[in-house]
């Protein structure tokens, strides 16, 4: 922790007149033990890229085989940003 100059602030409980006082907290140790400990429960066999393409698949599946009205809301839905726009042209795979 850091001591920094005291914090005008209203009066306290514990005294008149005595002002807040800040610090700052270093969480670098615990989020370094977070992200360890999220690394050990994902196990050794775990990969993000297959992860990732698996995913990727999932989306290609969800959006396949849409109508013209579904397609139409789809391709407005990636205009505005709301979806990312998919490879093959803005397209859902037909």
């Amino acid at each position: 922790m850091t001591p920094h100059a005291p914090i005008p602030g209203p009066d306290r409980p514990d005294g008149p007149g005595r002002p807040l006082t800040g610090f700052d907290v270093d969480f670098t140790g615990h989020e370094i033990e977070r992200r360890a400990q999220i690394l050990a429960a994902l196990g050794a066999d775990w990969d993000p890229v297959e992860v990732l393409r698996g995913e990727e698949e999932a989306y290609d599946l969800l959006y396949s085989g849409l109508d013209a009205e579904q397609q139409r809301r789809y391709d407005d839905l990636v205009a505005a940003g709301v979806l990312p726009r998919r490879p093959g042209g803005g397209r859902a795979a037909a």
